[in-house]
């Protein structure tokens, strides 16, 4: 008795309805063809809750990275914290303990001239050595172009396993700083850890009568957190007014009177006022304004 097999007509027809079904779902909802057409799939998914909105920024957020530069994202150089390796030890320790950084680039003679990076937890050594040169300490610095591309420099980041560069502008100048911290907030969104609560302020009480204020204050958020008149017509920053006031450029220990405040110069470097120590004379307590809060 010959044995009996399955008709193959069934399955052959049920192929060919799947390819014609696909053939028909192509016309109406054809593919992506470009980044366009992929970001409006995302939005749809999104508007339809396919996505949440951390899985669909994130999405986006990497399809982003690819064109951006690091000339969109980075600190530019004017706001760089950096440290001169010419300076003992004793002078460099208050600007690293007021910035909080973990990295800070160092120079030598002139910020365009970044000899390398130190490591905040490198200075640990020093607790035992507070005599200790600190250029061994130094590591070499990541050197790039302003129009490295994000997704490159992360995967450069990664392979590397360095967390900083220094961006380059065409005529071999410092243009700016970027981390990887930067790269992957244009990812993930805001990256915040303990020392970020803080991060946008730049007026810090430090008791009844006394702050300590950043050279980049904008001088209408200080003229509204102290009830002053501080003018801003030529200069947009509290350290750009007092370097005008003061005639040169400021250094440690500089001090400077105005409608009742006492401003004393605590941190700079060779071209800006860092750090402003504010102590008001007067004999009752003077509350920092609301309006001082970003």
């Amino acid at each position: 008795m010959s044995e009996s097999h399955p008709d193959p007509e069934p399955r052959s027809s049920k192929a060919s309805s799947k390819s014609l079904l696909a053939r028909i779902v192509s016309i109406i909802r054809p593919e992506p063809e470009d980044e366009e057409d992929i970001k409006a799939v995302l939005e749809a998914a999104h508007d339809r809750q396919v996505l949440d909105a951390d899985a669909f920024t994130m999405i986006s957020g990497a399809l982003n990275v690819a064109n951006q530069t690091a000339a969109d994202i980075m600190v530019p150089r004017s706001k760089i914290d950096m440290l001169d390796i010419s300076k003992p030890l004793s002078e460099l320790l208050p600007e690293i303990i007021e910035t909080g950084h973990s990295r800070f680039p160092v120079y030598e003679d002139d910020r365009d001239n970044i000899v390398g990076i130190l490591l905040a937890k490198d200075l640990l050594l020093t607790i035992t050595k507070p005599s200790i040169d600190l250029r061994p300490l130094v590591r070499p610095a990541v050197f790039i172009p302003e129009t490295k591309r994000l997704n490159v420099l992360l995967h450069d980041f990664r392979s590397s396993r360095n967390h900083l560069a220094v961006v380059i502008n065409e005529h071999g100048g410092t243009a700016g700083l970027v981390t990887m911290e930067d790269v992957l907030e244009q990812i993930v969104g805001d990256i915040e850890d303990e020392y970020d609560e803080d991060a946008e302020k730049t007026i810090f009480q430090t008791g009844s009568n006394s702050w300590r204020a950043m050279g980049a204050t904008e001088i209408e958020i200080f003229n509204r957190a102290f009830n002053t008149n501080v003018p801003d017509d030529d200069y947009d920053t509290l350290g750009g007014w007092f370097t005008a006031e003061l005639g040169r450029i400021p250094k440690r220990g500089d001090t400077l009177d105005f409608e009742g405040l006492n401003m004393t110069v605590v941190g700079a470097d060779n071209k800006r006022v860092l750090w402003l120590h504010i102590q008001h004379d007067a004999q009752s307590p003077l509350a920092l304004s609301e309006a001082a809060e970003p």
